[in-house]
């Protein structure tokens, strides 16, 4: 059945339902956007989607090193919406600086569009939980973020520095960039250089 027709019948039974079918659906296409980074056996690029799962992982994983205490639970929900937005607005290099800043007001109308088709309260809450991911200012935000920038890093590390390689990215745009994760895994994140070091001296990474 098409989507668009199994959430109009439903809209007849039950409106609010229906609302929530609809984002269902369209968060479905998240599985459509893929995502610079190879899977760590370098078959294929990861979606979205996968991105977002693995995410939510690794925070459960890295909880304990968490750099102040977090609701571990509300850091999930942050990463489950946090890429929400790239239904519409597809991903974008986070070594582009220019295209992350032309993407930011793509990305809101994204936000605004996509947690409006649920009902009330959850849109509120989804959108408030996208929200405190872009800002950054609450500990299970810098959490969330840290753990968005190390799953991408091991993700290059098991993959020899393909994409890195591919994209003529340096081992000091790869700190500078990935250096955020000390605001949510402090003592993860000289552990992290010293990977970043041993990239270069191996040739996955250009110095």
């Amino acid at each position: 059945m098409d989507p668009d027709k199994a959430v109009t019948m439903t809209a007849e039974l039950d409106p609010s339902l229906a609302g929530r079918f609809r984002f269902i659906f369209e968060i479905d296409r998240l599985k459509l956007v893929l995502r610079r980074n190879l899977l760590t056996d370098g078959s294929r690029n990861e979606n979205s989607a996968e991105h977002s799962w693995h995410l939510a992982m690794v925070a459960m994983a890295m909880a304990p090193h968490a750099k102040e205490p977090v609701d571990i639970e509300r850091v999930i929900r942050i990463l489950l919406v946090h890429d929400i937005v790239e239904v519409d607005a597809g991903d974008v290099d986070i070594y582009d600086a220019a295209g992350r800043k032309a993407k930011e007001a793509e990305e809101v109308a994204a936000a605004d569009r996509i947690f409006a088709l649920l009902p009330e309260p959850e849109a509120t809450e989804l959108r408030a939980l996208w929200d405190e991911y872009e800002a950054r200012a609450t500990p299970e935000a810098r959490f969330a973020y840290a753990c968005d920038r190390l799953q991408p890093l091991l993700l290059n590390l098991a993959g020899g520095g393909a994409t890195w390689h591919a994209r003529g990215v340096t081992s000091s745009q790869v700190k500078a960039i990935n250096g955020a994760m000390a605001d949510g895994l402090d003592a993860v994140w000289p552990i992290a250089e010293r990977l970043i070091d041993e990239a270069v001296a191996d040739g996955s990474l250009n110095p």
